[in-house]
């Protein structure tokens, strides 16, 4: 005798239409005879369109570019270069290669090409060493930033290296 998981059930859907009670018998409103949808699709917490990676413990993910990735965490270890919204590395976690972030936020090492357009946040664990370029940056004692480090993660090449490298530091 098989058993049917009741996440894989026959595509039988329930149609029918919630009408409300009308006094009178009044006409009701196209809206309001339209069939109701599932509950669970209203409380779904997952926002459409957001994309996340999580590299978990004891990963490694080597030699890859990331690309169309709103959020990367990063438990384990990784070589990469990418594109992204947002990344977090977890205290056990590493990242080796080039990234290009609106928002950082570092408890393990980070260890390459780093550039930061908005926030990079190391914390008291965190290890962030290479060549840095941020627009805020706020470090937790016991945080650690090492290389080449510019202020100013927005602007472009040509007009970074014709004006001096100016590193504002602030220790949370």
């Amino acid at each position: 005798m098989a058993l049917q998981s009741p996440f894989f059930n026959s595509n039988k859907r329930d149609d029918t239409t919630v009408r409300p009670n009308t006094p009178n018998g009044a006409a009701l409103s196209a809206a309001a005879t339209a069939p109701v949808a599932p509950v669970a699709a209203a409380a779904a917490p997952i926002q459409e369109g957001e994309a996340k990676l999580t590299v978990g413990p004891n990963i490694k993910l080597k030699g890859v570019e990331i690309t169309d990735c709103d959020t990367l965490v990063v438990e384990g270890s990784v070589e990469a270069t990418m594109d992204s919204r947002m990344i977090q590395i977890s205290e056990r976690g590493s990242f080796k290669g080039s990234a290009e972030i609106d928002v950082a936020e570092i408890r393990g090492s980070f260890d390459g090409n780093l550039t930061v357009r908005q926030k990079l946040v190391i914390y008291s664990t965190g290890k962030v060493t290479g060549r840095i370029r941020y627009g805020k940056v706020v470090i937790e004692e016991g945080g650690q930033l090492s290389g080449e480090i510019e202020f100013g993660a927005s602007a472009s090449a040509a007009t970074s290296a014709a004006r001096p490298a100016v590193a504002k530091l602030q220790v949370a």
